[in-house]
Parts: C-alpha cells; sequence; structure tokens
C-alpha cells in the first residue's frame, strides 16, 4: 500500500498503543520477569489483539478536525463525541479514559452548551500543577502536519490552545511543543541525533526569546539542559506525569535502532505502557516509516483501513505539495 508520513506516524502511535494496551499498570519488576515480545490480546482490558486504547482515539479525533482547518470548538466537539457515542474507538466502546481527561471534556461540554466559545482559547490561563499529565501529549502529534514551518511562537501558541483543551498548565504545553520540535526536525529528513541535537538549541533559543521561568525550565534539566541520553535507564519513569514520559519515549527512541525495539523497550519499563509507547511511537513511526513497523503488527491493528484513510486526508490537506513526503510501500 502506500504511505506518507502522516500514516507513519498515526499508524506508528496507533501500533505502539495496541502494543502497550495489554500491559498497563504491570510493575516494572512484573515486565521483567515477563517481558512483552510483541503484539499480543486481553491483559489487563482483555481486548482483542490490536486494540488501541483512548490515546489513539484522541488523535484520531484531533487529527480528523484539523483536516477541515484549526477549529477548537470543532476539536472540543470530537472529543465529547469520544466520550458520549465511542468515536474513532478501536471496537465502538471506551475502556479507559484518564482522570483529567474526563474532568477537562465535560468542562469542554459546558462552555459549548454555554456559549461562550472565547473561554476554549483562554484555558491555557486556568492551569495549575494537576494539570501535567500525559493527555494532551499522547495525542498532539497530528498537530505537526499544521504547525510545521511556523515560527516557533506562533507553533507554541497553537499548540498551548490544543494542550490546554484537556491539559492546561504550561509545562504539559511545553512538553507538547519539544515533542513536536523533534518530530519536525525528522520531518525534514534529519537524522535523529541532529533532530534532538537541533531541536534542544532551538527550544533553549525559545525559551530566552519568551523568558520562560527557571522555575520551569528545571523541569526539563534532563532532556534540554543535559543530554537525555546520559541518564540511566533506571532512572527512567514511566507513570502518567508528563515530563516522566516524555523523557522515557525521547530516550528510547534514541537509544533503540528500530521500531519494535523502541516500543517493546518502553512497555518492558510498565506503568503507562499504552500511552508511553504510543508517545515513543508516534516518532518511530515517522523516522522509520510504516515498512519499518513488523507487519503483522500492521495487520493486527484495528480499522487499519479507517487510519491509512484518514492520514491520506490529512496529508492532502497539508503535506501533498511537499517532495519526498510520499513513498511507494510493498504491495
Amino acid at each position: 500500500m502506500k504511505s506518507n508520513k502522516v500514516i507513519d506516524a498515526l499508524l506508528g502511535l496507533a501500533i505502539g498503543d495496541a502494543v502497550g494496551v495489554p500491559f498497563e499498570f504491570s510493575s516494572r519488576d512484573k515486565m521483567q520477569a515477563n517481558p512483552s515480545t510483541g503484539m499480543i490480546g486481553h491483559g489487563t482490558y482483555n481486548q482483542p489483539k490490536g486494540t488501541w486504547s483512548d490515546d489513539s482515539s484522541l488523535t484520531f479525533c484531533l487529527a480528523e478536525s484539523l483536516i477541515n482547518g484549526y477549529d477548537l470548538k470543532d476539536i472540543s466537539e470530537k472529543f465529547i463525541k469520544w466520550v458520549d457515542k465511542a468515536y474513532w474507538t478501536a471496537h465502538d466502546e471506551i475502556f479507559d479514559i484518564g482522570f483529567t481527561t474526563s474532568i477537562a471534556i465535560s468542562r469542554l461540554r459546558d462552555i459549548i452548551e454555554e456559549g461562550n466559545l472565547d473561554e476554549l482559547k483562554r484555558q491555557k490561563y486556568y492551569g495549575d500543577e494537576r494539570d501535567n499529565g500525559n493527555g494532551s501529549l499522547m495525542r498532539i502529534i497530528p498537530l505537526l502536519f499544521y504547525i510545521k514551518g511556523k515560527p516557533i511562537k506562533e507553533q507554541f501558541d497553537i499548540v498551548w490552545e490544543i494542550s490546554a483543551l484537556t491539559h492546561r498548565h504550561i509545562r504539559a504545553a511545553m512538553s507538547c511543543m519539544i515533542y513536536l520540535k523533534l518530530a519536525e526536525k525528522l520531518l525534514e529528513g534529519k537524522n535523529k541525533i541532529d533532530a534532538y541535537t537541533e531541536m534542544r538549541s532551538e527550544i533553549i533559543e525559545f525559551w530566552n526569546e519568551i523568558e520562560f521561568s527557571e522555575k520551569e525550565r528545571k523541569h526539563f534539566n534532563r532532556l534540554i539542559q543535559s543530554d537525555i541520553r546520559e541518564t540511566k535507564i533506571d532512572d527512567l519513569k514511566s507513570g502518567g506525569y508528563v515530563i516522566e514520559v516524555l523523557e522515557s519515549s525521547i530516550w528510547f527512541f534514541l537509544n533503540k535502532d528500530t521500531y519494535e525495539e523502541t516500543i517493546l523497550s518502553i512497555i518492558n519499563l510498565g506503568h503507562d505502557t499504552d500511552t508511553s509507547a504510543a508517545i515513543a511511537g508516534g516518532l518511530a513511526g515517522i523516522y522509520y516509516g510504516q515498512r519499518g513497523i513488523p507487519e503483522s503488527w500492521v495487520v493486527s491493528i484495528a480499522r487499519l483501513d479507517d487510519i491509512v484513510e484518514l492520514g491520506n486526508r490529512l496529508n492532502e490537506e497539508y503535506c501533498d505539495n511537499n517532495k519526498g513526503w510520499k513513498i511507494l510501500l510493498g504491495s
């Protein structure tokens, strides 16, 4: 089949998510004793093989909305439709939803019902420490194709608005910005080490431009001010905190040589396995392409045709005129 970098990103994320779903909440000790070796079914949620979770559902909702332009109301309505009608789920049911995301989507529903749509843009001003879970980072990758090539300040303003629909704190938004800036460098064809080096430099320059507080900068010390590759694996975490999963996803992406190794290795940290693998999978999907993902995983993923169609539509909207983005895969 034909693929492109949008499909690569969406499949990379969803397949990582699906490989991780059966192991969610497993401890690191349990994963080390019985590590993941491939895509399986059942496990934590007793779901069929190839089932993805809320991570992918919200990603697909964002991707579909962006096809028709940038509209916070439409994005919010798709998130609400996911909750109310199991929209963009693998098997027409929701089996996993984060607490912060659930509360936030209820808030979005109230805002829309009251008709106070300007509040959607103002959500980023109301963040507190409780808004620093990984729930906006896990769904942010489609935004790459809308913001690519824009000035970084404009990119961040958009990223924070999208992040703040569910996770309003600037730390969650900056985590999304770092992730997308690395993805943008990969999209430009950089090797992953150069992409990481350039991202760090541009982020620090941006921080200086906006006078990003030292209080917040310290949370990114291992990833931006230092080289995350020097962090020992035993010091990585994979829980629900956005900094943890940002660090671990980039660490495994940089230190492993294939999509499969990246996904299985981060899952074997345990805990929030589906989200960690989804976030790492988005980067690895862009970098290695669909051809780099085990074929047995690709053909097993739920709603494969729908994901490919969605990727093609988003690609046509934002990427078709960029030479070299389309690649021909084996039929």
